[in-house]
């Protein structure tokens, strides 16, 4: 409560100030300049949402996609969205951002938009759309290293530049690495890193994060190596022989969808090809909501449940 108040404040502040534009941010490989604050935003996604509702911005937004198609909204985002429309169930056209008024979509690729798609940033500018892309996204479109916790920082502050809301913008990162720090401190790099696999979906082959991927840099951060950390690729898929020749310790379940977490773990045990990998003989399983294992606010809670799977006794204290 003291928090949105916080924010509120800080908003009501924002609006009677003179506005610091115009502004230019970078975005993956474009820069984009603002010539005043988007008052008809667009999000999509779950994870990119929630970044927009923590920086107080939901006046300042017409609607919002991608989520309900195949995503859970969990209760406390259900709630901070009362009154504001879903205006596409998955990914939206471009006649859908234009008929909601739209004139900023934030977005990125493979989270809303896709390399050639019917709906990109070259293709919105002329329709008067800005578009600010997610930054663990921009390796799709650039070469860029692993994804890391700059990646939601940096995007937390462009968007706090955008809407003149940077007070807001550096609270938000500031709670993160502070609870980070925290963690930290508890694992003090003392243990053996534990191999991990991420575990989003598929069956004949699964659909894992890379090296770019955010779960790469939670499950750093936690005290684990990601075992396809030298793929350099995103979310991507590889072959199950290549799980079973890395031999994970642990594997994080990405929480999503129709098909639950309990699921996708039956399934695992009971593939003949993996009994002798060591996470599935020791049944550790990691389960993380897809909101926390994607860019955003809430990617500390990731790294912590994760520590915990991985270090109980640095918990135990």
């Amino acid at each position: 409560m003291v928090l949105a108040l916080a924010l509120g404040s800080v908003l009501s502040n924002t609006v009677a100030a003179a506005p610091h534009y115009p502004v230019t941010v970078q975005s993956c490989n474009r820069t984009v300049t603002f010539e005043r604050a988007p008052t008809h935003a667009v999000s999509n996604d779950v994870n990119l949402t929630e970044m927009m509702i923590a920086l107080g911005l939901k006046s300042r937004m017409v609607g919002f996609t991608g989520i309900s198609g195949w995503k859970t909204a969990n209760a406390a985002l259900r709630a901070q969205l009362t009154g504001l429309p879903e205006l596409a169930q998955r990914y939206p056209s471009i006649e859908v951002l234009v008929q909601a008024g739209a004139d900023f979509y934030f977005a990125g690729w493979n989270y809303g938009m896709h390399v050639g798609g019917p709906v990109t940033p070259a293709l919105l500018a002329p329709l008067g759309i800005r578009t600010y892309e997610l930054s663990e996204s921009c390796g799709h479109v650039m070469p860029r290293g692993a994804a890391s916790f700059d990646d939601v920082y940096n995007d937390l502050r462009n968007l706090g530049r955008i809407f003149d809301v940077a007070p807001a913008a550096n609270t938000v990162i500031a709670q993160m690495t502070t609870q980070l720090a925290a963690v930290k401190r508890r694992l003090d790099g003392k243990s053996p890193p534990v191999r991990t696999f991420v575990y989003d979906s598929g069956e004949d082959s699964p659909f894992t994060a890379g090296r770019l991927a955010m779960p790469t840099a939670l499950i750093e951060a936690a005290g684990g190596r990601n075992v396809m950390d030298d793929v350099t690729q995103s979310w991507t898929r590889v072959s199950w022989e290549t799980v079973v020749a890395r031999n994970p310790q642990a594997i994080v379940i990405v929480d999503y969808g129709a098909v639950t977490a309990a699921q996708k773990i039956a399934f695992l045990l009971n593939q003949p090809a993996l009994r002798q990998v060591d996470a599935i003989r020791a049944r550790r399983f990691i389960v993380v909501p897809y909101d926390e294992a994607t860019p955003g606010i809430h990617n500390v809670q990731a790294v912590e449940t994760i520590a915990r799977a991985l270090h109980p006794t640095a918990f135990a204290k």
